[in-house]
């Protein structure tokens, strides 16, 4: 009879380590979500409770999205420490973040915020988009991203887009959203 050798470690053993550092951050995500919902549901606690339209409250929203985040924090919490995320697929993508992608989706966030008074809504909308979409296609390697046709694609694209949902808001739900001119359709 032989007797297994204590230093020859079992073939998935690498596996088995990889998931098991994975454990804490796993357990911190969980309870970063937890404290969310706990400290969303005490200040849902200062909301008035008195119906108003439709039979609810103002404070049924934040009671709402405070027990669903507790109730994933928990989830979380418990797959984390009974082993991990069993069923994670391997990280894909490159090691390191790329840095010029994000300079590009953060400009057109900022740009949006500080533009959507002097642009209206759609321009500013569909700068953030266009420059969001040039910062998502360098991450990914795409060919051609600075050629005019790409750019002029993805103007095109965030008018359609942004046009639609402005008119939505300001000629349907009769939201004010800020145009470019004062007759509600720019």
């Amino acid at each position: 009879m032989t007797t297994p050798d204590s230093s020859v470690s079992p073939p998935d053993a690498g596996a088995q380590a990889a998931a098991q550092a994975a454990v804490w951050p796993q357990t911190l995500v969980g309870a970063g979500v937890l404290l969310t919902g706990l400290a969303l549901a005490f200040g849902a606690i200062g909301i008035s409770s008195e119906a108003g339209y439709g039979g609810v409250g103002p404070n049924f929203l934040p009671w709402l999205v405070s027990v669903v985040l507790v109730l994933c924090g928990a989830w979380i919490l418990w797959e984390a420490r009974t082993g991990g995320f069993r069923e994670l697929d391997p990280p894909t993508g490159a090691d390191r973040a790329y840095w010029p992608g994000f300079v590009w989706v953060s400009a057109g966030l900022l740009l949006n915020a500080a533009l959507i008074t002097t642009l209206g809504f759609i321009l500013s909308c569909t700068l953030c988009y266009l420059l969001a979409v040039q910062g998502l296609r360098r991450a990914s390697g795409q060919a051609g991203v600075n050629a005019p046709r790409t750019w002029v694609i993805d103007f095109v694209t965030g008018v359609l887009i942004a046009a639609p949902v402005f008119w939505m808001f300001t000629q349907f739900l009769a939201i004010n959203l800020p145009g470019l001119t004062s007759t509600g359709w720019l």
